[in-house]
């Protein structure tokens, strides 16, 4: 169902850019792309120089690093697992280590 209204979608918005391109001559269409890839690119690289540049700044002074405490429940467990006590059993002479 979803895939349908994906295709449906995908269509429509081909059909529509076909309609709008079409009408275009062969060197406004190529002026199109050009201008498209200069804007796009001109944006990708402000956003890539704007964000190296604000990575020193501030906002990275902020974060703090915490460590990770281990879970309690872990600790618990291991001393309450009964696979433990035969790990620990010495030779079988009945004392644990």
């Amino acid at each position: 169902m979803v895939r349908k209204l994906f295709n449906k979608l995908n269509e429509w918005l081909e059909d529509g850019l076909r309609g709008l391109l079409g009408r275009l001559t062969p060197d406004r269409r190529v002026i199109l792309v050009l201008t498209m890839l200069l804007v796009f690119g001109g944006l990708s690289i402000y956003m890539t120089v704007s964000s190296i540049y604000n990575f020193g700044k501030k906002r990275g002074l902020q974060l703090e690093i915490e460590r990770i405490e281990t879970l309690r429940l872990h600790q618990e467990q291991a001393r309450r697992d009964s696979i433990n006590q035969l790990n620990n059993f010495k030779n079988g002479t009945g004392e644990f280590e």
